[in-house]
């Protein structure tokens, strides 16, 4: 009956998602590229890396987290609006070191996305082995390079409304699926409330290694082709209150319902995990993986491709370009771990924020004091960040 359940909320959230009165407002529009980054990735890897690390403080951690990305967003929205009314948001030089430090982040992210996506789709195989989850990540990079370099990815990009559809149906039957799993054991009396392993300091570097998986929301600061600066601004908003109430709500249910997996902790735990739900979940969250991992992957390589061929005035070309981000993906994917990766991507985000933030903190000391050390005080959490933030071991 819980899988029937499952899959009925699933198919009424995706008929929901793709009516045309849903699609054609500009606000909801605007929040799909923003919401696909940020409840993209993270979703598939908080749960047990959270639950593992905090035990019974995991849904204080994923706040604390959502907190922090909220004030980076709020220093992004105030760039927004800055450079709407005044034409940019500070120095030609700091806009450029910004830029410059958003697309080495965004090879990181693709390597991060790509690297899950190997993970996953190896996962329910007999050949759920790391070397078998790079060769994957491997072919997918080529498949990637050979697309970007002979056609471009404007078809690719097309599918991206397709992939948030199906990422956010999906996870609307997980949730279903995790209320009435969890809300049977507070029933039973059998919540598990789990020690943490990381406390103090290990507890708040290890935080600093996870920024990436609520990112995204920058994504709006470079929709002004498509959308002015207010309903960029607001679609940032609602994109980030809309996630971090989804994932708090996730946190909540798999931190009380399931033991710390003990040993090594696998990217892929949430598969196992939800098996213990329902037998459909782990099926619909694999193939989800897939679709949310490859179109964020796209996305970030075309980001970064066009950040690149900016910067360098057009001397090394978009093309060109796609084979750099190929280059450090595949480097990072066969010398690295995945959560190795999850915390190289957050310290390179963290350094875009950190200017973002200090672009906005030098603009309102002339007005807003308080708002400027708000924004100072982010853009040292940043720097913090970028010198501290660890991976999981």
């Amino acid at each position: 009956m819980l899988s029937a359940a499952i899959v009925l909320t699933i198919l009424v959230a995706l008929w929901l998602l793709w009516r045309p009165a849903l699609r054609r407002a500009e606000t909801w529009r605007a929040m799909v590229t923003p919401l696909a980054s940020i409840i993209g990735s993270g979703f598939l890897v908080l749960g047990p890396l959270l639950n593992h690390a905090y035990g019974y403080w995991a849904p204080l951690a994923m706040g604390l987290l959502c907190a922090v990305a909220w004030g980076y967003g709020a220093a992004i929205r105030g760039n927004i609006a800055a450079i709407a009314r005044d034409g940019s948001a500070g120095p030609v030089w700091a806009e450029g070191l910004a830029s410059a430090l958003l697309g080495f982040a965004y090879m990181v992210s693709v390597a991060y996305y790509l690297n899950l996506l190997g993970s996953f789709a190896v996962s329910l195989t007999p050949w759920d082995t790391p070397v078998a989850a790079r060769v994957v990540t491997t072919a997918v990079y080529a498949v990637i390079l050979i697309v970007g370099w002979t056609r471009g990815f404007a078809v690719l990009e097309r599918l991206e409304y397709a992939s948030v559809a199906l990422k956010l149906a999906i996870i609307a039957g997980l949730v279903l699926g995790l209320m009435v799993h969890t809300g049977g054991l507070a029933t039973e009396g059998g919540l598990i409330l789990s020690a943490p392993v990381e406390t103090g300091w290990a507890a708040l570097t290890l935080g600093f290694g996870m920024i990436v998986t609520v990112q995204g929301f920058e994504t709006s600061r470079y929709l002004s082709a498509e959308y002015d600066a207010p309903v960029r601004i607001r679609s940032m908003r609602h994109a980030q209150i809309f996630s971090t109430l989804i994932y708090l709500i996730y946190i909540a249910l798999v931190t009380y319902a399931f033991a710390p997996e003990e040993g090594v902790l696998k990217e892929t735990a949430i598969v196992a995990l939800m098996g213990a739900v329902s037998p459909v979940l782990p099926m619909v969250l694999v193939a989800a993986a897939l679709a949310a991992q490859f179109s964020a992957a796209v996305a970030d390589t075309g980001g970064s491709g066009g950040l690149i061929e900016e910067l360098t005035r057009k001397r090394v070309s978009t093309r060109q370009a796609y084979g750099a981000v190929v280059a450090v993906g595949l480097g990072l994917t066969w010398f690295a771990h995945v959560f190795e990766i999850i915390a190289y991507a957050s310290r390179a985000f963290a350094a875009y924020y950190a200017v973002q933030s200090a672009m906005a903190a030098v603009r309102e000391w002339q007005g807003r004091k308080g708002l400027a050390v708000t924004y100072g005080a982010l853009a040292l959490l940043g720097v913090a960040i970028v010198v501290f933030g660890r991976s999981i071991e």
